[in-house]
């Protein structure tokens, strides 16, 4: 962080890891399908497809995403536009980045799963905590232990 506090697109990206008792395949379908992803994130028009847009439904404005790279099971990167709501433009900047979701099956047949945001446009701190939603996402969501480290997209998955 820079001393006032905002991030620089220099700076290191947050990065989240964690190993999912699900498959690639059904990790794969949370992130993609845009119920599952709603589930945890929020409402959007996702397709899991190279150069198509897509808008998450933001609590403002909305988001709006391109998908960079696609790689069914393995491999999500895409662009991340937010723009603060009208009564927020002169608190909150412009804020742009990259997300990305590697997926890589465990030795048991699970997902060790990787988010990496980074690329930031300078913002203010708060938006970066809403941005960066990680593994740890629904942790008090559910009673199960099993699903302490697992999203709550992980779990609604067929």
């Amino acid at each position: 962080m820079t001393a006032t506090g905002k991030p620089t697109a220099n700076e290191a990206p947050l990065s989240f890891e964690c190993d999912l008792p699900d498959p690639p395949e059904k990790v794969w379908r949370a992130l993609t399908e845009p119920e599952l992803l709603a589930a945890w994130l929020m409402p959007n028009d996702m397709k899991a497809e190279a150069g198509r847009h897509f808008n998450f439904a933001g609590p403002d404005a909305p988001i709006e995403c391109e998908v960079i790279e696609a790689e069914p099971g393995k491999l999500l990167r895409y662009s991340w536009r937010e723009r603060p709501g009208a009564s927020d433009a002169d608190e909150f900047p412009a804020f742009n980045s990259i997300v990305t979701f590697t997926l890589a099956r465990t030795a048991s047949g699970g997902t060790h799963l990787r988010i990496v945001h980074d690329g930031f446009v300078p913002v203010a701190a708060p938006v970066l905590a809403v941005a960066g939603a990680g593994c740890g996402l629904s942790f008090y969501v559910r009673k199960n232990p099993v699903a302490a480290n697992a999203p709550c997209m992980m779990l609604r998955a067929a």
